[in-house]
């Protein structure tokens, strides 16, 4: 069993780092798709367009907006479906949470990892 990381896309690759997923809604600014060395781009689980754009990675606004994510990827099937997925990654090994944002206290992906060890706690407790 594995378990979850988040590193900013810019830093480099490492064996550890197991899958490899770029969590982020757009493509980063200056890094070609090699030198990402994705295993996939799930941009469906970010944030909505709307609450990116509302968000704007404004400190004073992160609790709201921990918030309606969490609404987000508790309701949203398709985000549900790709959570699934990424907890299926991490029994078979590490998984890190690839993001592009520049402020790594304040950002989605910081959430979404709170949110996937969640749901990976409660999923091995009905397992026992």
């Amino acid at each position: 069993m594995g378990d979850f990381f988040l590193k900013r896309v810019y830093e480099p690759y490492d064996e550890s780092d197991g899958f490899r997923i770029l969590v982020d809604r757009l493509w980063p600014r200056g890094i070609s798709k090699e030198a990402a060395r994705l295993t996939a781009w799930h941009k469906e689980v970010a944030p909505s367009p709307n609450l990116r754009k509302w968000f704007c990675h404004k400190p004073e606004l992160f609790e709201e907006f921990r918030t309606k994510y969490i609404a987000e990827l508790r309701t949203d099937e398709k985000k549900l479906r790709i959570m699934d997925e990424l907890i299926n990654f991490a029994s078979q090994g590490n998984v890190t949470l690839l993001y592009g944002a520049k402020d790594s206290v304040y950002n989605h992906a910081i959430v979404l990892e709170e949110e996937l060890k969640r749901l990976m706690s409660h999923k091995e407790t009905k397992e026992n």
